[in-house]
C-alpha cells in the first residue's frame, strides 16, 4: 500500500517562495539597462498623464503602479483594457504616455489599446517577459522581465513575475520622484488623511496660536502666574522678557520646588530658563519624540531665525495624540 504523500512544511514553503521571488528581483536589477532610462525619460517628457494598463493579475499590479505614480507627483490613471475597447480609449489622448504590462506580451484584450496608441502616435512602453512578443514589437520602448520561474512550483501562478513587475513600477515612480525633487511636504499634500498624513503633519498645523499662549512677564507676581497656568489649561506658562522673547517656563515641577514662600516670588525667580522649544516647520512626530524623551507635555513654538525668541504658539502632547501622530 502506497504511503500518503507528506504535506510540505508551511514555513519551508514560505521561505522557498520568498527566496524565488527575491532571486527574480535580483535578476531584474541586474538586467536593467538603457531601456529603463528611456522609459523614465519618456514619462518625464510627457505633458499629459501616464496611462497604466494590464489584464488579470497584471491589471492588479497596474492599478498599484498608477496609484504610486499619482501619489508621488506623476499624474497617472489605470485604464482597464476591456473597458478601453468599449469607450475608455477616449481617456487616452495625445500628450499621454501608455505603460502596458503583460507577462506573455500576447494578451488579446490589449490589442485595441495598443492599436489606439499606434494610430494617434501616443508613446507606448511595454513590459513583458518575451522580447519577441506582439506587445514588445509594437512598443516604442520595451522593458524585458528576466526569464525566472514562478514561485508556485507548477509554473502557472503569477508570483515571481508580478513581484518583479511591481518592483519595476516602484523603481520608475521613485526615479521620477527623485528627479523632480519631490519632498515629504509634497507627499503629504496627496496624503492628508490617515496615518501617513498624521506622521507628516507639521507643528504649525497642530499648535495653538498666539491668542491661546499662556504667557507672563518675568516680573509677574506668582499669584498672577498661577492664574495664567490654571486659566490656559496647558499646565505651564511661558515667561517673557521686556521684548516679548521667551526666556523661561514655569511648570508644576517648578512650583513644587519653590513651594515654601511661593507667593513671595515673581515668575522669573521660579522659572526654568531657556526651555526646550520646537520650530513651526518641524514634523509633529519630531515634537512628540522630544516630549517623550524629556518627559514633558508641552513645547513652545519658536522660529529659530528669530533672535528675540518670540513665541508663536504652543503644542501639547494631546494635540499630537488626537491627530494620530503617535
Amino acid at each position: 500500500m502506497t504511503a500518503p504523500a507528506q504535506r510540505p512544511d508551511d514555513l519551508d514553503t514560505a521561505r522557498q517562495v520568498i527566496a524565488d521571488e527575491a532571486a527574480g528581483l535580483a535578476a531584474l536589477s541586474r538586467g536593467l539597462d538603457g531601456d529603463f532610462s528611456r522609459a523614465v525619460e519618456a514619462i518625464r517628457a510627457a505633458p499629459g498623464r501616464v496611462i497604466v494598463s494590464g489584464m488579470g493579475k497584471s491589471g492588479h499590479i497596474a492599478r498599484k503602479i498608477a496609484a504610486t505614480l499619482a501619489s508621488t507627483g506623476t499624474p497617472a490613471s489605470f485604464v482597464h483594457p476591456a473597458e478601453a475597447s468599449h469607450g475608455d480609449l477616449g481617456m487616452i489622448s495625445r500628450g499621454d504616455v501608455v505603460l502596458v504590462l503583460s507577462n506573455s506580451g500576447e494578451t488579446p484584450e490589449l490589442a485595441d489599446l495598443v492599436a489606439h496608441t499606434r494610430r494617434f502616435g501616443i508613446p507606448l512602453i511595454g513590459v513583458a517577459a518575451r522580447a519577441a512578443s506582439t506587445l514588445m514589437k509594437q512598443a516604442d520602448i520595451g522593458i524585458v522581465l528576466p526569464a525566472m520561474a514562478e514561485a508556485c512550483g507548477i509554473g502557472v501562478v503569477p508570483t515571481t513575475s508580478t513581484t518583479m513587475t511591481l518592483a519595476l513600477g516602484d523603481a520608475i515612480a521613485i526615479a521620477l520622484m527623485r528627479g523632480r525633487g519631490f519632498t515629504a511636504e509634497d507627499f503629504r499634500a496627496f496624503h492628508p488623511g490617515g496615518k501617513l498624513g498624521a506622521r507628516l503633519a507639521r507643528v504649525r498645523d497642530l499648535m495653538h496660536g498666539a491668542h491661546e499662549l499662556p504667557l507672563v512677564a518675568h516680573d509677574a507676581p506668582m499669584a498672577d502666574t498661577l492664574l495664567a497656568i490654571t486659566g490656559a489649561g496647558f499646565g505651564v506658562v511661558g515667561v517673557t522678557d521686556e521684548q516679548g522673547g521667551l526666556m523661561g517656563i514655569v511648570t508644576d515641577g517648578d512650583l513644587r520646588r519653590h513651594m515654601e514662600g511661593l507667593l513671595d516670588h515673581v515668575a522669573g525667580e521660579v522659572m526654568t530658563p531657556r526651555p526646550r522649544t520646537i520650530r513651526p516647520d518641524a514634523l509633529a512626530a519630531e515634537a512628540l519624540a522630544q516630549m517623550n524623551e524629556r518627559k514633558i507635555t508641552c513645547l513652545f513654538v519658536v522660529d529659530e531665525a528669530d533672535a528675540g525668541r518670540r513665541p508663536l504658539g504652543i503644542l501639547h502632547i494631546h494635540d499630537c495624540l488626537r491627530a494620530g501622530v503617535a
